[in-house]
Parts: C-alpha cells; sequence; structure tokens
C-alpha cells in the first residue's frame, strides 16, 4: 500500500515527537527551515527545466515536507493547521475564479465558457480587492522584498502598469537603455562607487522592464542564458583538455577559438 497524506503527517509529528523524535527536527522552528524552503523551490524549477519528470515528482516531494513542517510547527503553537492551510486556499481559488465556480461554492457548475469575461483584469481586480480587504493599502504592498531581485522587479513593474505607470511601447524603453548605459559609462568614468552602483541598478531595472514587455520573464531567462553559459565553458574546458592544455595558459585569440568551436560543437549536439 502507497503511503498517504496522513501518513506523512504522522511522520512529522513523529519527527517533531520532543521525546521519541529526531534531534535536528525538534529544535527547528519557522525561520530556521526557510532557506531549505527556497533551496526546495529552486530544486523543483531545476527539475522541471532538465525535463526529468521523475526527479520532478521527488523534488515536488521536498517541497511538500516543507509545507507539512511549517504546518506542524504552528500546530503546536495553535496558530494553523495544515486543514485551515487547505481550506484557505480552496477558498481563496474559488473566489478568484468567480467565471468557473459561480454561486461561489466547489460544487457549482456552469454551462458553458463565458467568453466575454476578461480572465486576467478579473483576476487582478479580485487580488486588489483581497488586498484592500487586509488593509494592504500601499500598492505595492505585498511583493514580499525576499523575492529574488528580477522577479521581484517584474512583480513591481507589472503592479506599476496596472494604474498606468508603463512605457505606451517598446521603442522608446530602447532609448532609456540607451540613456541609462551612458549613464552607467559615466559613473565609472567618474571612479564613484556609489554612482556605479545605482547606475548599474537602473539599468537591469530597465532590462527587466523591456522583457516585460517581450512578454518573457527574466528569471527563467537569466537561468537559460546562465545553462547556456556553462555548457559552453564546460565544453571549452573539455576541448583543452583533450589538447592538454589549461585554460589558463590561452591567449585570449585561443580562449576565443575554443568558445567558438564550443559554441559550433553544442548547436550539433
Amino acid at each position: 500500500m502507497p503511503y498517504t497524506l496522513s501518513d506523512l503527517r504522522y511522520l512529522m509529528r513523529r519527527l517533531r515527537d520532543a521525546e521519541t523524535g529526531c534531534p535536528w527536527d525538534v529544535q527547528q522552528d519557522f525561520n530556521s527551515i526557510t532557506p531549505s524552503t527556497i533551496e526546495e523551490a529552486y530544486e523543483v524549477v531545476d527539475a522541471i527545466e532538465n525535463g526529468e519528470r521523475s526527479q520532478v515528482r521527488e523534488e515536488l516531494g521536498d517541497l511538500l515536507f516543507q509545507i507539512i513542517f511549517y504546518s506542524q510547527l504552528a500546530d503546536e503553537e495553535g496558530c494553523f493547521t495544515l486543514d485551515d492551510v487547505i481550506d484557505g486556499l480552496t477558498a481563496k481559488l474559488i473566489r478568484r475564479h468567480p467565471h468557473v465556480f459561480p454561486d461561489g461554492t466547489l460544487n457549482s457548475t456552469r454551462q458553458e465558457a463565458d467568453v466575454t469575461v476578461d480572465v486576467k483584469a478579473q483576476w487582478e481586480a479580485i487580488k486588489s480587492q483581497e488586498r484592500k480587504d487586509k488593509g494592504l493599502t500601499a500598492l505595492l504592498a505585498d511583493i514580499p522584498v525576499g523575492m529574488p531581485a528580477l522577479t521581484r522587479a517584474y512583480k513591481i513593474q507589472k503592479r506599476a502598469a496596472s494604474v498606468g505607470y508603463d512605457w505606451p511601447a517598446l521603442a522608446p524603453l530602447f532609448d532609456t537603455l540607451t540613456d541609462e548605459l551612458s549613464e552607467l559609462r559615466e559613473a565609472v568614468a567618474s571612479n564613484s562607487s556609489s554612482a556605479i552602483t545605482d547606475e548599474l541598478g537602473d539599468l537591469l531595472f530597465t532590462v527587466v522592464n523591456i522583457s516585460r514587455h517581450l512578454k518573457r520573464e527574466p528569471e527563467s531567462m537569466l537561468r537559460g542564458a546562465n545553462a547556456k553559459f556553462v555548457a559552453r565553458i564546460n565544453t571549452a574546458a573539455s576541448l583543452a583538455q583533450e589538447k592538454n592544455v589549461n585554460l589558463k595558459d590561452l591567449s585570449e585569440v585561443e580562449l576565443d577559438a575554443l568558445w567558438q568551436q564550443a559554441k559550433v560543437l553544442l548547436r550539433k549536439s
């Protein structure tokens, strides 16, 4: 018989038992396991991008364990339980999908799709109302500071665009990019550390804005660029090893020749 969610919850309670549980698990709290949560979320994404479904299954399990862990900690504090988490999530999703659940219950049905509904606009309007109900009146109040900076910049810009703070087209953004690059050059020429930091940040923020206008998610694009670079430099290193040479000993011209060869090989693979 396969294990179930009930078994996993029981296992978590056993791990947290002060007398017979695991010493490490007993010592943990909300703050101590957050680094693991971030790591597990990234490992899920990595498995998905690698296309390994068995790995995705395993990493989803690790991420689920984080949710079970937090819920157990909260249950011990008397704050909430896993059932509360599931109940709140289900209610929220029903509320945010009135075009699917028209009477606001899980058992409601719709006879046919309402093609007049702008689902995206409706979703944002409902989320906006939820923020107001929570007292989050500031436009950007609920965008987590701890979120990866590229993703946070993307969300900030998207939220700002929803109230009109946006470029009307892509072309002016390219002009802004040119301006920001020019300002960075000036900062470098002035050798001002604070100015360089400031202008580099502005440049990155503008690049994210361009990606948003092109409907590309910057975090995933940069991961793709990272993966491409890693593949090329690893291939170049392998080519150098075949020639019994060290990359550190090669000239700029020789390094570039290996790089170009690596690009050709990877395109063929």
